[in-house]
């Protein structure tokens, strides 16, 4: 049975979470269907362009993701402290970035003078919205709802574009966010879609990589900041060169027609994880088979389930055989 989202989302512990969604009959409605020769691939552009948008609006960071024919993945980063850094003003044009709000909201933006009543009615919205701002369900419902009218409008019917529900998981420290992304970052070659990561279209790491050559970060993604330090800025540890590398040396792994190993750079981060190389290998071609629930090592995992009230550590067993050396 599927857990309501609040029983899974806790970011007392982690603000770090793997979505992802499927169309219906996990038919090829963004790719090439073979059975019609129908080509659908401008879809995976709309999806593209929904999550680099909706990353403007909401405060939640976009760390990973991959647009596949059938479905998608998106690691992102709830930042709930700079919602709370936001003015009542702030809140309200975050929001009518990506929707109309009511009028009062936007008389309240433009200045204009409200009786006692329509503040109290604002306050109440931007209270609302503000909540909503690091909702990962509202950052997914408002990534699909759109993309499924365009398509529907598209193919001329009606009826449900996604499947009723997307999955969520937490990632409860940086060896599950790294390998996470990997896996998510990967996803077109070990489909055969693509075969090296910069020619993985519709993937984060395309857009690293090409941002990389000009020797900038995309704007639009989450960046890396390399080591811990005082005053850390928001973002991901380690150096992106150093990550392009290691999913680069993965990349080149999986495939059956190239020979790849494990480089000096790549190892060192997987030491610093604590991941056997070999244990990598499998976590980033089978992480959505080897983890159902939240992932993380053992201790962080018990205190997640004992902040949700879980009495069981849903996949615990993988996260001590895969994630541990």
């Amino acid at each position: 049975m599927a857990r309501p989202r609040q029983t899974i989302v806790s970011l007392d512990d982690t603000p770090y979470y793997h979505c992802c969604s499927r169309v219906v009959r996990k038919a090829f409605l963004c790719g090439i269907d073979n059975s019609t020769g129908e080509n659908f691939e401008h879809r995976r552009e709309w999806v593209d362009s929904r999550i680099l948008e909706l990353a403007t609006i909401f405060a939640i960071d976009i760390c990973a993701y991959a647009v596949m024919s059938n479905h998608l993945h998106v690691v992102v980063k709830v930042d709930a402290a700079r919602v709370k850094q936001w003015s009542d003003k702030d809140v309200l044009v975050q929001w009518h970035k990506g929707f109309k709000g009511t009028l009062l909201t936007q008389k309240f933006v433009k200045g204009e003078d409200l009786n006692e009543f329509e503040l109290n009615t604002v306050n109440d919205c931007i209270t609302q919205y503000r909540q909503r701002l690091v909702d990962i369900s509202w950052f997914m419902r408002s990534l699909s709802e759109p993309i499924a009218r365009m398509a529907n409008k598209e193919d001329k019917c009606t009826g449900r574009f996604w499947e009723g529900r997307f999955k969520s998981q937490a990632l409860l420290d940086e060896a599950a966010v790294l390998s996470c992304m990997a896996y998510v970052d990967l996803n077109p070659i070990r489909a055969k879609m693509a075969t090296t990561p910069e020619t993985s279209d519709y993937t984060s790491i395309q857009r690293r990589i090409n941002s990389a050559i000009k020797g900038e970060q995309p704007a639009e993604l989450l960046p890396f900041v390399g080591n811990e330090r005082l005053d850390m800025p928001n973002g991901l540890m380690f150096s992106v060169k150093d990550y392009i590398v290691l999913v680069e040396d993965t990349g080149r792994i999986i495939r059956e027609d190239k020979r790849g190993a494990i480089s000096s750079s790549s190892q060192a981060i997987l030491n610093r994880l604590n991941i056997p190389a070999e244990n990598w290998l499998k976590i980033t071609t089978e992480f959505g088979l080897l983890f159902k629930g939240a992932v993380g090592a053992l201790p962080a995992l018990t205190e997640y389930c004992e902040h949700l009230k879980r009495k069981r550590r849903q996949g615990a067993a993988n996260c001590q055989r895969w994630l541990c050396a």
